[in-house]
Parts: C-alpha cells; sequence; structure tokens
C-alpha cells in the first residue's frame, strides 16, 4: 500500500489539523473575537445581535482615544461553549453597519484561521550582517 493511500484511508491530515485549532477557555468563560466592526456601532448595537445566541457575560470594545470611535473590534464572553460556538456560527459572515464581519474564538490552540501564523509571517526588514 502507498504512503498517499494509506493517509487517505486514515483520514489524510485533515484529522490532524482539526485538532490542532481547538479553542481555549479562559478564566471567566469562553472569548469571542469579533474583528470588522464598524467604527460608528454602539455597544447597544453588538448586544443585541450577539445577545440572540447566548447570555452575554462581558463585552469589551476597544475605543480609539482620539477619536472617540471603535478600534475595530469586540471581545465577547460567553459562560457555556455552546453559546460561544452558536454565535461564532451564525455570526461569521454577516453584516453589521454594511461591513462584513469576521468571527472566531479569541483563545485557541492554533493561528488565527484569517491570518497567517508568525512563523510564517515574512520579515519586514533585513538582518544586516
Amino acid at each position: 500500500m502507498t504512503k498517499k493511500k494509506r493517509k487517505r484511508e486514515e483520514g489524510g491530515n485533515d484529522r490532524n489539523v482539526l485538532q490542532l485549532f481547538t479553542p481555549l477557555r479562559s478564566v471567566e468563560g469562553w472569548i469571542v473575537l469579533v474583528s470588522g466592526v464598524h467604527e460608528e456601532a454602539q455597544e447597544d448595537d453588538i448586544l443585541t445581535l450577539f445577545g440572540a445566541h447566548g447570555h452575554i457575560n462581558n463585552l469589551h470594545l476597544n475605543l480609539d482615544r482620539r477619536t472617540g470611535f471603535l478600534k475595530g473590534y469586540a471581545l465577547i464572553e460567553y459562560e457555556n461553549f455552546v453559546e460561544a460556538q452558536a454565535a461564532i456560527s451564525g455570526m461569521n459572515g454577516t453584516k453589521l453597519f454594511f461591513r462584513t464581519i469576521s468571527v472566531d474564538w479569541a483563545f485557541s490552540t492554533g493561528p488565527f484561521k484569517g491570518r497567517r501564523s508568525s512563523s510564517l509571517a515574512k520579515p519586514r526588514h533585513k538582518a544586516i550582517s
């Protein structure tokens, strides 16, 4: 049996990759990262949208000191895993104030799905020898 055929029968690399990307619970609960949030969105807008998926323990919106507008992301804390997973699957890719938002786990054992891991990123400056 060839190596390629054996991998296909065992489930291939997909099974191993999925095991690497498991969400991690913070001390207080399950934290969801929402990116792409419009700068003029309000706390009530986000609470209304994400509150439909479960009870929100905490919501953190980081504001720009100079302008007073949102910086473009929010951290939402759910008490249990099922509610957080429902928020991720239900809200990822939806629109909020005509902008598509991305929703994923704030803490996981693997790199963020939408970005390259830091080890793969190109260095910004060349080393001087």
